[in-house]
């Protein structure tokens, strides 16, 4: 598939995870940050190995443990845990720095030398970002803010490593994406339960919040994600995920009645700018060519045989 539509395709992801944080206040029961990194990941990543029943092969055992730590078992709880701890925006400020991670992590591992234009673009997103996004009350939470530096870095460390890596020959981002959230999941579960107990009681709100984050908002938008990975270079993928917190400024304003003030407004104009900058500025190394005929396992027809063929 083209450049053209792979970029669009992978911004999908960010923008779905733009809706996290108003699914969790909205449906989800209050204080379990484990529990639902546990919920979001587990399920998601065992009905994609059901579909794909396609089991990692040699080091892959060890590249897919690793990449489900870092882009799952402790991205996750992480995330939430910064979410929980942080007043108004700021995890999704820290968050935004992202790009500049991978921009120096490729440098480290891919080889890749930063452009100047490529930081002064990433330190616009950021800035963007802060603008759309921050509040002026609250006192910071030392844990809540390490939780998100940890975070972006996790996640900037898996994206680094998943365009090292690549993915093994025949193999497509379903199986990928459902190596990584199981590993992720298997990881945080005993964490969750020694932590913060048995599971709370749930209703039928909370079980399509979890449902939605675990299908939706996870086994769809990670394998869109992967797979763009796999055709776009690092920094390309990274600079689309400011779209998450501004998505989630926009969802905050259209559903929950959250008003923009001029300079939130201001802020999405420049950090979407800076996210359009991120493409155009860094079209080398278009990524992984296997990815060609791999890539098609995201195919909705693929997809809809699968689940006809397994679950019949």
């Amino acid at each position: 598939m083209k450049r053209s539509v792979s970029v669009p395709l992978t911004a999908l992801a960010p923008v779905s995870w733009g809706t996290t944080y108003a699914v969790t206040t909205a449906f989800l029961p209050p204080d379990r940050p484990l529990f639902t990194a546990l919920a979001r990941a587990l399920p998601a990543g065992l009905v994609l190995l059901a579909l794909t029943r396609v089991r990692p092969r040699g080091g892959w055992w060890g590249k897919a443990a690793v990449l489900g730590a870092l882009n799952i078992g402790a991205f996750f709880p992480l995330l939430f845990v910064s979410a929980y701890r942080l007043p108004g925006g700021m995890a999704a400020v820290v968050g935004s720095v992202q790009p500049l991670f991978v921009v120096g992590l490729s440098a480290l591992l891919l080889g890749q030398r930063p452009a100047p234009r490529t930081l002064v673009t990433g330190a616009v997103a950021a800035l963007g970002v802060s603008l759309v996004v921050l509040r002026g009350a609250g006192a910071l939470d030392a844990l809540g803010v390490l939780a998100a530096v940890a975070a972006t870095a996790s996640m900037a460390a898996g994206t680094v490593l998943t365009k090292r890596w690549g993915r093994p020959d025949g193999v497509g981002p379903l199986a990928l994406t459902g190596w990584q959230l199981t590993a992720g999941g298997l990881l945080i579960a005993p964490v969750a339960f020694l932590a913060e107990g048995a599971p709370p009681a749930l209703d039928g709100r909370a079980l399509g919040g979890y449902a939605y984050l675990a299908l939706a908002n996870t086994a769809v938008a990670y394998c869109l994600w992967f797979r763009g990975i796999g055709r776009l270079t690092a920094p390309q993928v990274a600079f689309l995920g400011p779209l998450s917190p501004l998505t989630a400024a926009a969802v905050g304003w259209a559903a929950l009645g959250q008003a923009l003030a001029p300079v939130q407004v201001a802020g999405m104009a420049l950090a979407f700018g800076a996210t359009l900058a991120g493409q155009l500025g860094d079209r080398g190394g278009g990524g992984d060519r296997r990815a060609g005929a791999a890539g098609a396992t995201c195919d909705r027809s693929v997809l809809l045989k699968r689940i006809v063929k397994n679950f019949r």
